[in-house]
C-alpha cells in the first residue's frame, strides 16, 4: 500500500494510490487569459509537469468543468487519456464521451488488473457563499477509500459550509486536499477556502494530514501556501500541514 502526491499546479495534482494513478482538475495550459461569461481569469504559471510526461491515468476527478482554472484547453484534451472521468452530473452531460456524472454521496469503484480497487464517493461542494449556485454552477468533491480503509478527501472548489462538515461526520480521513487560495473574482467574497476555512476543515478532520492545492498560479488567488503555513504555525498545529513543491513526487507515509 502506497500513496504519493505530485503537485502539477493550481488544483491539478497526480495522486498515485496503491497502484492507481489519479489526476485532479487537469490544467496544463501555458500562462494566458480566459474570458468567461462573467469574469476574465489569468493564468500566471504553467504546469510543473507536462501532460505528455504523465501518460495514461486510471481516472480524472474533476470537481467541475465550467471554469478554466479547473479545466483548461489542454486539460480537456487530457481527459481523453484517462480511463475514466468522474465529475458532476451536469458536467458529464456537457463533456459527453466517457465522462461519468456523480451526485453528492454517490459512489463508484475503480478496479485494477490485479483485482485491486478504490471506492470514489462524490461529496457536496459550494463554490462561494450561499446563493452563488446560479452563477458558479454545480461542483463536487471526492472521498477516495483505499483497501486498507484509509481515506483521502479532495474538497474540490468549495468554501467551508455545512456540506463539508457533513463529509467529516460521515467519513474519517487520513489525508485532506483542500482547494484553498481564497479565490476571488466576482466580489469581496471568496469562492474557495481561505486560511480560516482550511483551519475549520483541519479541525473537522482531526486525524488528517492537510495537503493544500489550488494556492498558486492564477491572478485571482488571494492567499498562498505561505499564508496557510503562517496560520497553522501560529495556532500550534503546523506539523499537520504538508506543503508540496510543484513537480516533486511526495510520498505520504501511512
Amino acid at each position: 500500500m502506497s500513496l504519493s502526491i505530485t503537485l502539477i499546479g493550481g488544483p491539478t495534482a497526480l495522486l498515485e494510490i496503491d497502484g492507481f494513478r489519479i489526476v485532479t482538475d487537469p490544467t496544463f495550459d501555458a500562462p494566458g487569459a480566459y474570458q468567461l461569461p462573467h469574469v476574465k481569469l489569468e493564468k500566471l504559471i504553467g504546469p510543473a509537469v507536462t501532460a505528455e510526461s504523465i501518460g495514461e491515468v486510471d481516472a480524472v476527478l474533476l470537481s467541475h468543468d465550467q471554469h478554466s482554472d479547473n479545466l483548461d484547453h489542454s486539460g480537456k484534451d487530457f481527459l481523453t487519456r484517462a480511463r475514466r472521468v468522474l465529475t458532476t452530473e451536469a458536467g458529464a452531460k456537457r463533456l459527453g464521451h466517457h465522462a461519468e456524472g456523480l451526485a453528492p454521496w454517490a459512489s463508484t469503484e475503480l478496479t485494477g488488473n490485479s483485482g485491486a480497487s478504490l471506492t470514489v464517493t462524490a461529496t457536496p461542494a459550494r463554490h462561494g457563499p450561499a446563493g452563488i449556485e446560479p452563477l458558479s454552477g454545480d461542483v463536487i468533491g471526492f472521498v477516495v477509500t483505499r483497501r486498507n480503509g484509509r481515506r483521502i478527501y479532495i474538497s474540490g472548489d468549495t468554501v467551508w459550509f455545512d456540506g463539508v462538515a457533513e463529509v467529516a461526520r460521515r467519513f474519517s480521513a487520513s489525508v485532506v486536499l483542500p482547494f484553498a487560495g481564497a479565490a476571488q473574482t466576482r466580489g469581496p467574497f471568496h469562492l474557495t477556502m481561505d486560511t480560516n476555512d482550511t483551519i475549520e476543515t483541519a479541525r473537522a478532520f482531526p486525524d488528517a494530514l492537510i495537503v493544500p492545492v489550488h494556492t498558486n498560479g492564477w491572478a485571482h488567488f488571494r492567499q498562498s501556501a505561505a499564508d496557510l503555513r503562517a496560520s497553522f504555525d501560529a495556532l500550534g498545529f503546523g506539523k499537520r500541514l504538508k506543503l508540496l513543491e510543484p513537480g516533486v513526487q511526495t510520498v505520504i507515509e501511512d
